[in-house]
């Protein structure tokens, strides 16, 4: 049976108080928080903790990565790259972008069920808009990912359905920050009716009736046009899905996906799940959860992530987004990552691999050719580190150093294993942090120079464990 073998989702940390957006502008903007990409972090590194999670424990490896988002790091070079490079997957492995558009999430999805082979799509987003503006307020960042292949699967696919047109509802040309949107009555006289014979259309190749459906997930960013269709589907109202945009806000092109995500946690075995994305259209696919759901739920939940947040003031947030330019530091511009020397390190510098002396068992980090502790020399294996985590030998908080989220908080880590690396650390109140705090590696973008964005990996407080 082909289906759906694991899935995973991320939440930033951050979380920015809509209130605190209309008390900087003097005029309402609503209730709840909306989930806030870091400043070190984009569309392609939240993918890749959304990979990450789906991936962990599974022993299937993807024969290809289909990755989607409206709000790419790169144009003119794969971003889907990156993602596979950090899972080390094999180079045999294919990687794609579908990137542009709300709708290239369903066509990745879409894709990834249909490959021949297991295939990941990851979906992720990161949305902004103008001060003030609906975008802004409503918006959130956030990623998902889902691993399609044969087997014992935790959901299959009991019926597709989509509905395509040409209209201009929402756009952005190239080099512009933000979207524009057409007026909202003429969005909703669109997409109601696609959405529902997109639905109705999938119910009926599924074999089932709307009172039969558990829940119904609609996503899309025509908020009232989500509402409408929900509200004529025909299931009852416990069934509709929370759109999370009290506590996340509309995440684009991840919000279907993020939304799946969370519903597929509190699920049980043999329910009926029905996802509606209105973008450009309507695509809807109907699922049924197996017995295989009960033992495959991620160890991180999307639920455990929206409770454990920190908030990021208005200004922090204008500054990430790059609409208010603050005083950039007296020292010279960082120098960009080089090509070269970046691909012949690739396992080290995307997939955090270490090695491991065959000789005497020492772990080393980053990975060396000769032993610290024997002297053997190449006598190593390498050892991917990326998901152990480690404790907090020690630590300085850097009050000097330029930063867009000051103070600088770096640690000297000690691996579970064997290994000690210092890093810096991301998502972390810098009065909290002390010896012993147990941590984990995230993949983060370090900083960008001429246009090129330079990832690596930083260590995060464990949520749950340190705050």
């Amino acid at each position: 049976m082909r289906g759906l073998l694991a899935w995973g989702a991320y939440v930033p940390y951050a979380r920015l108080d809509r209130k605190a957006i209309g008390a900087a502008l003097g005029a309402s903007a609503g209730s709840g928080m909306r989930a806030v990409a870091s400043y070190d972090e984009d569309s392609t590194s939240m993918g890749v903790e959304a990979a990450r999670a789906a991936l962990h424990g599974v022993s299937v490896t993807p024969d290809a990565v289909y990755f989607a988002t409206a709000d790419p790091a790169y144009l003119d070079k794969t971003n889907a790259t990156a993602i596979h490079a950090a899972l080390d997957l094999p180079t045999s492995a294919a990687a794609y972008d579908m990137l542009g558009s709300v709708r290239s999430a369903a066509g990745a999805l879409r894709s990834a069920l249909d490959a021949r082979g297991a295939a990941l799509a990851v979906v992720s987003d990161v949305r902004t808009g103008l001060a003030g503006g609906v975008d802004e307020r409503e918006g959130g960042d956030a990623a998902a990912a889902f691993l399609f292949g044969d087997g014992q699967v935790v959901a299959e696919p009991l019926g597709h359905a989509s509905q395509s047109a040409e209209f201009l509802d929402r756009w952005r040309v190239p080099g512009e920050p933000t979207s524009r949107q057409w007026e909202e009555r003429f969005g909703e006289h669109v997409y109601v009716p696609m959405g529902e014979k997109a639905l109705a259309e999938a119910l009926k190749q599924a074999g089932v009736t709307a009172a039969a459906v558990n829940r119904l997930i609609v996503a899309g960013p025509h908020a009232r046009s989500n509402k409408r269709v929900a509200a004529s589907a025909g299931v009852s109202k416990e069934a509709i899905a929370d759109d999370l945009g009290a506590s996340v806000g509309n995440t684009g092109a991840a919000h279907a996906g993020v939304m799946l995500a969370a519903a597929l946690e509190t699920a049980r075995p043999e329910q009926v799940i029905a996802v509606l994305s209105l973008a450009d259209g309507a695509d809807a696919t109907v699922w049924r959860t197996t017995a295989a759901l009960a033992v495959r739920r991620p160890a991180t939940t999307v639920a455990a992530q929206i409770a454990s947040a920190g908030a990021v003031s208005y200004a922090s947030f204008l500054t990430w987004r790059g609409f208010l330019r603050r005083e950039p530091p007296r020292r010279p511009d960082p120098q960009p990552p080089e090509a070269p020397a970046a691909a012949r390190s690739e396992g080290w510098k995307y997939a955090f691999t270490g090695s491991r002396c065959q000789a005497c068992g020492a772990r080393h980090v980053p990975p060396q050719r000769v032993c610290v502790k024997c002297h053997a020399v190449d006598r190593m294996r390498p050892e991917r580190l990326s998901d152990v985590p480690a404790t907090i030998a020690t630590f300085t908080v850097d009050r000097l150093a330029y930063s867009m989220s000051p103070p600088v908080v770096v640690a000297v880590v000690d691996f579970e294993g064997g290994g000690r690396f210092q890093c810096e650390m991301t998502d972390v109140d810098p009065k909290a942090v002390k010896i012993g705090d147990r941590v984990e590696l995230t993949f983060r973008r370090l900083y960008t120079a001429n246009g090129i964005h330079n990832y690596f990996w930083k260590a995060r407080p464990i949520r749950g464990l340190a705050s």
